[in-house]
C-alpha cells in the first residue's frame, strides 16, 4: 500500500463581534424570535441601499494584524450570485478580488512541536440566513427561513494547505478562536455558529510535492467535528485510491449521526457565481493610521502570553496553554502569585479546583466569588500545616458559596488539622485495640493494611488528623509485639 499524506486548508468564518449588521442597522441576535431582526436593508428589498459598518472594518482589521496579514489600503466589494432560499437578495456582497488582507500566518507550540500555518487571506462578507428543515425529506417536509442572520457581519480567513492532519487542523481552527476572541473580533461561541470552518482536504503519496484532488467538506462548528470529519474523509479517500480509483472533486458535508461525510454537489456542477463589482458600495479606504491605531490597541496575544508564563515562572507547557488561553485567567493567576502563592501551585489551584468550580457554575474566571488574594491564603494555610489538602477543597467550596473569608470558615467550622500527639495517640491505640484481625494481618506481614488503620483514624477525626503524625504513631503501636 502506498502511504498516503493527507494535505489540508480551512476556510474559517469568523462572526465578528459588532451590534448592529455589516450594512444595515438591524441588531446581530440569535436568541430573538425568527424575522424579528430585519429591515429592507437585509432583506434585500428594492431600493434599499447598504452602509458599511465601521466597526465590523475595525474588527477585521484587528484580526489581520493579530494574524501578521497586510492590511490594504484598498479593498473592493463585489456581489457573489447565487440563488437559495435564505439569500433574499440573490447575491451575497463580499470581498473578492481585492480583499481587506494577505499574508498572514498563525504560530504556535503544538503537541509535536511548533506549528506554522500562513493566511492567504482574511476578508469581510455578510453571512446568510438560516434554513429551518422540519418534516421528513422529500415533498411532505417543510422548509422555514430565519432571516435574522442574514447581513450579520464575517471575517472570513482562508488559509494554505499547510495542515497535515486532522489533529493539527482542529488544533490551528482552536488557536485562531483563541487568538481572535483575545482580540475581541468575536465572540467565539462555537454553540452560536460564531465560527464555522470548510476544509479543503487531498492525499499524496507520502513525500510528493504534487496535490491530490481537493474535497471540500463544508460546515464544521466545532473541533471536535472537525477532527472526526477529516479523520474519515482522509480515511475515505486512501481506500478510494488503495483500490486504484479515483476521488472525486466535489462538496461534501458531514453527518454526524453516521460519523460519515456525505456527498452533497460535484464541483464540475458547482454554481459560477459571476462574480461582479458591487455598484452600491465604494471601494473601502483604509488609511495608514487607523491601521496604526489599531495596532496600538492590539493586547498581547495567546501564544505570547503562553511563552511568557512558561519562561517567567517556569510553567509546565499544559498549564502554561491552559492559562495563557484566556487574558482573564492569566491576570487572575499573576495575582495569586503576587499574594505570595508559588507559581506552580497557583496554577495548579487555577486549572484544577477553581477551573471545575467555573464550569459547575457557567462563571468566567473574572466572575470567581474567590480573589486571587483569598485563594492564596487558603493555599497558605496548607503550606502552614492548619488544613489538609483534602480540607482545603473543601474549605474553598465554601468559601465559593459564602464568600467568607478562610480562616473565619476554618475557625468556624473548627476544621484545622489536629496536631495533638497525645489526642491523636489515643485515637490511634483505640483504632488498633478494636481491629484484632487487622492487627494479626498487618504483624503477619499484610502491611498493606496499614491503609485501613489511618482511614479508622480519619474517620474518628473527621479527615482533620495531621497524616504525618497518625502514620507515625500507627507504625509505632502496630510494631509492638
Amino acid at each position: 500500500m502506498v502511504p498516503w499524506e493527507p494535505v489540508i486548508g480551512l476556510e474559517v468564518h469568523v462572526q465578528l463581534a459588532t451590534r448592529t449588521k455589516l450594512f444595515c442597522g438591524c441588531e446581530v441576535s440569535s436568541a430573538d424570535a425568527p424575522n424579528s431582526r430585519v429591515c429592507p436593508v437585509c432583506l434585500g428589498l428594492p431600493g434599499a441601499l447598504p452602509v458599511l459598518n465601521a466597526r465590523a472594518v475595525d474588527l477585521a482589521i484587528l484580526s489581520a494584524l493579530a494574524l501578521g496579514c497586510t492590511v490594504h489600503r484598498r479593498s473592493v466589494f463585489a456581489r457573489k450570485n447565487y440563488f437559495y432560499p435564505d439569500l433574499p437578495k440573490g447575491y451575497q456582497i463580499t470581498q473578492h478580488d481585492r480583499p481587506l488582507a494577505t499574508g498572514g500566518v498563525l504560530e504556535w507550540m503544538g503537541a509535536g512541536g511548533p506549528r506554522r500555518v500562513r493566511i492567504a487571506r482574511l476578508h469581510l462578507e455578510e453571512d446568510a440566513g438560516k434554513s429551518r428543515h422540519e418534516g421528513p425529506e422529500g415533498p411532505e417536509g417543510r422548509t422555514a427561513v430565519d432571516f435574522n442572520r442574514s447581513g450579520a457581519p464575517l471575517a472570513e480567513i482562508v488559509t494554505e494547505a499547510d495542515l497535515d492532519g486532522a489533529a493539527a487542523a482542529a488544533d490551528f481552527f482552536e488557536r485562531l478562536r483563541e487568538l481572535l476572541v483575545a482580540v475581541g473580533a468575536t465572540q467565539g461561541s462555537m454553540e452560536e455558529g460564531h465560527l464555522r470552518c470548510d476544509a479543503n482536504v487531498s492525499l499524496r503519496p507520502a513525500g510528493s510535492d504534487v496535490l491530490g484532488t481537493p474535497v471540500e467538506v463544508k460546515n464544521l462548528n466545532s473541533f471536535r467535528y472537525l477532527e472526526r470529519a477529516l479523520d474519515h474523509e482522509i480515511e475515505r479517500q486512501a481506500a478510494i485510491l488503495d483500490a486504484g480509483g479515483r476521488v472525486e472533486h466535489e462538496t461534501r458535508s458531514w453527518d454526524l449521526e453516521t460519523g460519515r461525510t456525505l456527498a452533497m454537489r460535484s464541483k464540475e456542477e458547482a454554481h459560477d457565481y459571476r462574480f461582479f463589482r458591487e455598484p452600491d458600495l465604494p471601494p473601502l479606504d483604509v488609511t495608514a493610521e487607523r491601521v496604526a491605531a489599531l495596532r496600538a490597541r492590539l493586547p498581547e496575544l495567546p501564544e505570547a502570553r503562553r511563552a511568557r508564563l512558561a519562561a517567567s515562572f517556569g510553567l509546565p507547557e499544559a498549564a502554561a496553554r491552559q492559562i495563557s488561553g484566556d487574558a482573564a485567567a492569566a491576570a487572575y493567576f499573576e495575582a495569586v502569585v503576587s499574594a505570595g502563592l508559588a507559581p506552580r501551585q497557583a496554577a495548579n489551584w487555577i486549572t484544577g479546583e477553581i477551573a471545575r468550580l467555573l464550569k459547575e457554575a457557567r462563571l468566567t474566571i473574572d466572575e470567581a466569588p474567590v480573589s486571587p488574594c483569598a485563594l492564596a491564603r487558603l493555599v497558605r494555610q496548607v503550606e502552614a500545616g492548619t488544613i489538609s489538602h483534602g480540607m482545603a477543597k473543601e474549605v474553598l467550596e465554601r468559601m465559593w458559596r459564602t464568600g467568607d473569608d478562610p480562616e473565619a470558615i476554618v475557625a468556624s467550622e473548627g476544621l484545622a488539622r489536629i496536631a495533638d500527639e497525645d489526642h491523636l495517640g489515643a485515637i490511634v491505640r483505640q483504632a488498633v485495640n478494636a481491629n484484632p484481625k487487622a492487627v494479626a494481618q498487618y504483624r503477619g506481614g499484610k502491611t498493606l493494611v496499614f491503609g485501613f488503620f489511618v482511614g479508622q483514624v480519619m474517620k474518628a477525626t473527621g479527615g482533620k488528623a495531621d497524616p504525618a503524625i497518625v502514620n507515625r504513631l500507627l507504625a509505632r503501636e502496630l510494631e509492638k509485639a
